[in-house]
This record gives C-alpha cells, sequence and structure tokens, in this order.
C-alpha cells in the first residue's frame, strides 16, 4: 500500500468523462499504437543505441549521448518508485461506458500517479532545447501529442501527465549541468539561436 493516495481533480474528472463519452474504438487503437513512441522500454533501446553509435563520433556527440543515455535510465527509474509512495487509480478503472467505447485497461490499477510515459516526454521536450530552433519545436510538439495519448486512453487523468511532463523537465534540466559540463559555449550559443 503507497503512502499517499492521489485524489483526481474535479477539471481531470470532467476530461475522463468527456473521452469516455466521445471516444471509438478507432481512436482508441490509434492512441494505443503512438503511445508505444514513449515507453519506457523503446526510449531506453534507442537511447543505448545512439550512446553505442556515438562512441566513435566526436566528443560533443558522445556527451549528449551520456546526457541522453542517464536521463533515460533517471526517468525510467522515478516513475516506479514514485508510483510505490503516490496511490491513484486509473481513470480507465472508473468508466463502463469507456469500454464500451473501446477504452482499453492499461497498467496496475492503482498506478495513475505519474504519467511514467509523461516524465520521458518531459524529459526529451527538455533535452529538445539542445536542438537548432525547428528540429527543438518538431521534438516538443511529438512529445507532448504522446504524452497526452494516455489521457486519450484513460490510462492516465491529464494532471498525471502535466505532473509527470513538468518532472521528466526538471530531471532533465537537474542532470544536465553534470553530464554537458564540458559542452563547448560556441555550441550551445549557436543551438539557441531562435
Amino acid at each position: 500500500m503507497a503512502l499517499v493516495t492521489v485524489k483526481p481533480t474535479r477539471i481531470d474528472v470532467a476530461i475522463a468523462n468527456e473521452i469516455a463519452d466521445h471516444t471509438s474504438p478507432e481512436l482508441e487503437q490509434t492512441a494505443e499504437a503512438l503511445t508505444w513512441g514513449a515507453d519506457e522500454h523503446v526510449l531506453l533501446a534507442l537511447a543505448a543505441a545512439g550512446w553505442l553509435y556515438t562512441r566513435r563520433r566526436p566528443t560533443e556527440e558522445r556527451r549528449v549521448a551520456d546526457h541522453l543515455l542517464l536521463v533515460s535510465l533517471a526517468t525510467a527509474a522515478l516513475p516506479h518508485v514514485l508510483k510505490s509512495v503516490f496511490d491513484q487509480i486509473r481513470p480507465d478503472r472508473v468508466t463502463v461506458r469507456g469500454h464500451r467505447r473501446g477504452v482499453p485497461f492499461s497498467g496496475r490499477a492503482r498506478d495513475a500517479f505519474p504519467s511514467g510515459h509523461a516524465v520521458h516526454m518531459g524529459a526529451l521536450a527538455s533535452a529538445a532545447g539542445l536542438l537548432p530552433p525547428a528540429r527543438r519545436r518538431l521534438v516538443r510538439t511529438i512529445t507532448t501529442a504522446l504524452s497526452f495519448t494516455r489521457v486519450a486512453l484513460l490510462a492516465h487523468w491529464a494532471s498525471d501527465v502535466v505532473a509527470g511532463f513538468t518532472l521528466g523537465v526538471l530531471v532533465e534540466r537537474i542532470l544536465r549541468p553534470w553530464t554537458l559540463a564540458g559542452r563547448s559555449r560556441a555550441s550551445a550559443d549557436r543551438r539557441a539561436r531562435p
């Protein structure tokens, strides 16, 4: 049993009810397929592959790959730790009409807070700050959309996703000074231009 029980807000319940009332099997299947893009196993595999690829690349690319791998590992572990502290029922466990409209069951019933998928996406959105502006905007758009597939699936309340995304941003920003300490200032300035 977790130490803290988190209750959904009125807005969370209203959003979940709207989704349950207006979703369809096609929408749910699409969201279910898309949500794999934010899965910790997929992201860890990609981060590890990127890390291996950069071992013979220039120092700056290796530092960025080191950073992304460390952030991926941290954001994979942190939601599991937090879910052992926080207890919150998933919205898909409190709807009947949503299941009639195609909403699947997801994860453990009381592991809604925070959204692990959103933690990963928040970290990637924050790390996108290292990219040129056009790529940064693209990554941030994709990570936000992938995070909200969790709301569409009723796997998480909207506030779980916002909290997870914010937590991911914080993790990436906290780790950045240590993992990217040797990064060249000229490169950082060049990428920061809008």
